[in-house]
């Protein structure tokens, strides 16, 4: 059974303390520097400064806490030694209570905290308040056990997010050799503008799409022959010389079009907050750029705040289908995302439906690829903002349809691993997050628990 005492029982609590400007370097010398969450990401922090001044030091497995401002309680792990700024604290267990299950134990507790921090306009917590904050915990035995359980989820999760991260940067880094640098078809004007037939030259489109050398596609076509097809197929939709055009040299036969023309957008609307009939027990997913903000994989699931189908009436737009292309026009301009379900927009949004010849996988990489190009034709005195007119005209190398077909083919595989992996992590974080109260405070077992995840899988 679960007992009360202060937080300080299970937990050493290490609070930053920053080094002074002219101590801090972004040469990498000394320590890495960590001032707040800005440098924080889904597991473990990103360092940009460092500094050979340490006051105040987090050890390797350290829970990092930001005690101060409107992130106040957002949590990563110290994957090594940092420097830690006074936004930040250090928390380890103590008395043999595991870190992980202190960490449970702290995110169970923060509603508490945070309603107890002082701070006129954004809370701060103190090392006395954290301290001493009453909390149930199990003896030293269940939490080490119900430890390994916590270990075990989040670095399923966090595999989870790097094969993610790594399938996205795929997608991306296929668009970029198709679509910005042309890269198939330079090779293939390298190798006859050298003397090669167009049969080489076609090999060496092969191998700018595929990676592999002369050798390696000869094995590929001996052992993968049907798959070889495919990629000499591929390779043979791009052209064998470049064209000039406005936008300079474009390869021959692609044509120049502007996104507007491409995609049909859509805005939305915010229903009275005031009138309940909008929003109380509704159904209908109504994003705004927030969902967005920490989707890092470009794939809407869900959405903080749902609305009626009185609320719904409110949006011209109204529902918008599976796989409309997002993307934040305000606030900032730029977040992306695949809607996944269907969805009503708020007014931060231009919404792209890609009923026409370019794919919604296409369009979101496209804009990704040009958002230096978005932004700059953003305007506005508060907040930079683009508006539908600012973006419709921005100019697009439209390629055959043929070979977008061909790049939405493999680059939809992908987000369909995406989309699995993201479902999968939603259903982990759902099934700990139900689990994990009832397991603190002694309502189930751990072998329970493990039953339960188990029938789940």
């Amino acid at each position: 059974m679960s007992f009360e005492i202060p937080f300080s029982h299970i937990a050493e609590i290490i609070m930053g303390q920053s080094p002074k400007g002219e101590e801090v370097n972004n040469e990498g010398i000394g320590l890495p520097l960590l001032n707040g969450p800005t440098e924080f990401t889904d597991r473990y922090p990103a360092p940009v400064q460092h500094t050979a001044y340490a006051k105040k030091i987090s050890l390797p497995g350290d829970i990092l806490f930001c005690v101060r401002g409107s992130t106040t309680g957002r949590m990563n792990y110290s994957d090594q030694k940092y420097c830690i700024g006074r936004g930040l604290a250090a928390i380890r267990g103590r008395n043999g209570y595991p870190t992980p299950y202190v960490k449970a134990v702290l995110e169970t507790y923060l509603p508490k905290l945070l309603v107890a921090a002082t701070g006129s306009t954004f809370p701060n917590v103190s090392k006395d308040l954290i301290n001493n904050i009453p909390v149930s915990v199990l003896p030293v035995e269940n939490a080490c056990n119900i430890s390994k359980l916590i270990e075990l989820q989040e670095e399923k999760v966090f595999t989870n997010n790097q094969i993610n991260q790594t399938l996205e940067q795929m997608a991306q880094a296929l668009f970029k050799s198709w679509f910005v640098n042309f890269e198939p078809v330079k090779a293939k004007m390298a190798v006859l503008e050298a003397g090669g037939s167009q049969e080489d030259a076609t090999l060496a489109a092969m191998t700018a799409i595929s990676g592999k050398n002369a050798d390696a596609l000869a094995v590929f076509e001996r052992e993968h022959p049907e798959q070889y097809a495919e990629l000499k197929a591929t390779a043979e939709l791009f052209p064998l010389a470049m064209q000039d055009s406005e936008l300079g040299e474009i390869p021959e036969g692609w044509t120049l079009s502007e996104i507007g023309a491409q995609i049909d957008i859509a805005g939305g609307a915010t229903p009275s907050t005031k009138t309940p009939d909008f929003w109380d027990n509704g159904d209908i997913h109504w994003t705004t750029p927030k969902d967005l903000s920490n989707v890092k994989d470009k794939i809407l699931l869900h959405t903080e705040r749902k609305i009626t189908k009185a609320g719904l009436g409110k949006i011209s737009s109204g529902l918008l289908p599976v796989n409309t292309v997002l993307m934040s026009s305000r606030a900032p301009v730029g977040y992306l995302a695949i809607a996944k379900v269907p969805v009503a927009i708020n007014q931060g949004y231009i919404a792209m439906k890609c009923n026409k010849e370019l794919s919604p996988e296409f369009v979101l990489q496209w804009c990704s690829a040009n958002m230096p190009e978005i932004i700059s034709r953003a305007s506005g005195t508060t907040f930079a903002e683009i508006s539908k007119k600012n973006f419709n005209p921005i100019p697009l190398v439209k390629p055959p349809l043929e070979l977008v077909k061909n790049y939405t083919k493999q680059v939809s595989a992908i987000y369909s691993l995406i989309e699995n992996t993201m479902r999968e992590n939603n259903s982990l974080t759902e099934l700990r997050d139900t689990l994990l109260p009832k397991l603190l405070s002694g309502e189930i077992t751990l072998p329970e628990a493990e039953q339960i995840i188990s029938e789940e899988a």
